[in-house]
């Protein structure tokens, strides 16, 4: 496959009219560049630690005013955005792929992930925003309900291998919820951000409602954190222990998605040819710079040599290469450090005995930044990709001997993230719940979870605290407020009562109380 021609689909006024939504005065830029070809991509406006403190001051006066916005006018705006987003899908395409490097049909994941959170929260944000009713204290005479309250201006610190949905979609509960949003997009893909801020003011969100700084995380990333009433990351996990730290100084909450080593079991009884299939998208979506991807499979011996061929094929007959078309299944890797990060990878497994089923192949003559998808047998232990997180298109093939062996091999190593399993059903999910991950997806690498918008995610252990999507994904931007109500007489007792005596007769309503089921 040829590499993509110098001219790309995006013209610098239309780079100017993205970035101006940069809140920026400090005249600095930052050039980035496409991992399709290496080439300058766009000059984009770094903000100043002055420009984040107006970001925030901005964010606070208008976050009044959109906390008292009927809530019938966030849905409208919300189903609005999910028609912008599937309208505006060509341009969010090539952005994604410019910036990321990732191929079109991954690159269509981002904007069916935006479009789903975005019906999904417009659908349920009443419901779930509803104040509810809880037992009181004394029944009849104490009454409580508790309200769901905004926490102020939430900080997003968005990464750079989801540019589009990481940066919006943790963003839309937290609007939903009432409070306002100051953005810091990963300096790699600023624009594919700022278009979808873009289609968010289109469909009708306050500008001030929803800010953007661009940046350094060390500088604005840290300012953020040190201003906002809740902050909300995405990345790795050593530069997210480091934002729980800054949180705690503050007794402010977080939540982190970090990062995973991600099994998948296939179980006797699989269909292998099924399972092998599941297996590439789960490994190597996104050139495997996904958090949620696979980086070790794990086989039972009765179906190993069956499943390899059947994967390693799959995998030899995948295409690769920059085209903005549909035409490539794998991309670019992101940056010249991923690209080191796998080669290295690869090469210390070799040198520790492991053998390359397949891949294992830098391809500069395709772009900067392109990696054979590799899968790999024999890793030991003293390979660096036997327990470190890879972030590229690198998996590692074991055999297992039965299923308690499957579950230590899987719950092994720091992370908790996602985890596969492939076999008949009633087994995986007698399996499931003695997996450590956030997600356990069944005959599906993934998606199952990641596409289920009504479901948590997020990561057990080393992997993250906190969850996105469902329910849980918009309370964390919300303070449990309990409301209770007394009537006639107070909880302590009517004055015309002595504390004996009031202790007596609670201690007989408490013994009645007890023999009741709502109490």
């Amino acid at each position: 496959m040829a590499p993509m021609p110098a001219a790309v689909p995006i013209s610098s006024d239309r780079i100017t009219q993205l970035t101006r939504q940069i809140r920026s005065t400090s005249a600095e830029t930052r050039t980035t560049t496409s991992p399709l070809t290496g080439r300058p991509l766009a000059e984009v406006p770094v903000s100043s630690l002055e420009d984040v403190d107006d970001a925030f001051d901005a964010a606070r006066a208008a976050q009044v005013a959109w906390a008292a916005t009927p809530i019938a006018r966030r849905q409208r705006a919300f189903l609005r955005l999910h028609d912008l987003v599937l309208r505006h899908q060509d341009e969010l395409l090539d952005l994604i792929q410019l910036e990321s490097g990732k191929s079109r049909a991954h690159a269509f994941d981002e904007v069916a992930h935006l479009a789903l959170t975005a019906r999904y929260y417009a659908r349920r944000m009443k419901r779930q925003l509803a104040p509810s009713r809880r037992n009181g204290a004394i029944p009849g005479l104490t009454s409580v309900h508790v309200n769901q309250v905004p926490k102020g201006v939430v900080g997003i610190i968005a990464p750079w291998n989801y540019p589009l949905t990481m940066a919006l979609s943790d963003g839309l509960p937290a609007i939903a919820a009432g409070n306002a949003v100051v953005l810091k997009p990963d300096s790699q893909s600023p624009l594919i951000a700022l278009a979808g801020v873009e289609l968010l003011r289109k469909a009708g969100i306050p500008t001030d409602v929803w800010q953007v700084v661009s940046g350094a995380g060390s500088v604005v990333g840290t300012a953020i954190i040190e201003q906002a009433d809740y902050i909300c990351f995405t990345g790795s996990t050593a530069t997210g222990t480091l934002v729980a730290k800054q949180a705690a100084e503050r007794l402010v909450s977080c939540s982190l998605e970090l990062g995973g080593k991600n099994p998948m079991i296939v179980l006797p009884g699989a269909d292998v040819d099924r399972a092998a299939a599941g297996a590439v998208t789960a490994c190597f979506s996104s050139a495997g710079q996904l958090c949620v991807s696979i980086e070790r499979l794990y086989v039972h011996d009765s179906l190993y040599d069956a499943f390899r061929e059947a994967f390693v094929e799959r995998v030899r007959s995948l295409s690769i290469g920059p085209s903005l078309d549909w035409d490539a299944d794998i991309g670019s890797l992101v940056s010249a450090a991923q690209l080191e990060t796998t080669a290295k990878h690869v090469d210390d497994a070799i040198a520790n005995g492991a053998s390359v089923l397949v891949g294992g192949r830098a391809r500069p003559d395709l772009g900067p930044f392109f990696y054979e998808p590799t899968v790999l047998e024999g890793v030991t232990a003293a390979a660096e990709c036997f327990a470190d997180e890879t972030f590229g298109p690198l998996v590692s093939l074991y055999r297992f001997g039965d299923v308690e062996e499957a579950v230590a091999l899987a719950n092994a190593g720091e992370y908790g993230l996602n985890a596969s399993i492939w076999g008949p059903v009633p087994d995986a999910r007698e399996i499931a719940p003695r997996i450590k991950a956030g997600t356990v997806n069944i005959n599906e690498g993934f998606s199952a979870t990641f596409g289920s918008v009504d479901a948590p995610m997020g990561g057990m252990r080393s992997s993250g605290t906190g969850r996105r999507q469902g329910p849980e994904g918009l309370l964390r931007y919300t303070e449990p407020q309990s409301v209770g109500v007394q009537r006639l007489v107070p909880v302590g007792g009517p004055d015309f009562l002595s504390a004996k005596i009031f202790a007596r007769v609670m201690t007989v309503a408490l013994a009645l109380l007890r023999r009741t089921r709502r109490a």
